[in-house]
């Protein structure tokens, strides 16, 4: 099955590739592998909340936006490889957490992203992760996720 297959049977629409909000660019190839930059969780080019988790943002909200920015890294590698088809591995994730004081949730909020590539590719989206808890995050966001994904 194909991954545009996977992701009709999911329900899953990938986004438009997301414009950089600085001076970078959404993904780089390199060696079979592509690197995204941190992805935020943007939805028709609006963040649709704000704030840190643990206080103005519960954590199933940033669960779920978690997994939108999982969607638009997965949309800027389409986009950089011609085909999600080409995946062969999610490597790593790595999730940033804007966290109020004393929340440690960090992990369970990065599985948005995590639970997602795994539903997308199967074993090939097991993957290494880090979830990090950091104070802000670029234009307020709650989440911001990146991957590197191996690929032929």
């Amino acid at each position: 099955m194909s991954v545009a297959e996977r992701l009709s049977e999911l329900g899953i629409t990938l986004p438009t590739v997301v414009p950089p909000v600085a001076s970078y660019v959404p993904a780089v190839s390199a060696n079979g592998f592509v690197y995204t930059s941190g992805q935020l969780p943007m939805v028709d080019g609006a963040m649709p909340r704000t704030g840190k988790v643990g206080g103005e943002v519960s954590a199933e909200d940033a669960k779920a936006d978690a997994r939108q920015c999982a969607l638009n890294a997965l949309a800027a590698i389409e986009a950089e490889i011609g085909s999600l088809d080409r995946v062969t591995r999610i490597v790593k994730v790595v999730g940033f957490v804007a966290s109020a004081e004393g929340f440690t949730g960090q992990p369970g909020v990065v599985n948005g992203a995590s639970d997602v590539l795994g539903e997308i590719f199967g074993d090939a989206g097991k993957h290494a992760r880090s979830a990090v808890g950091v104070f802000e995050l670029p234009l307020g966001a709650p989440v911001e996720v990146e991957l590197i994904v191996a690929y032929a």
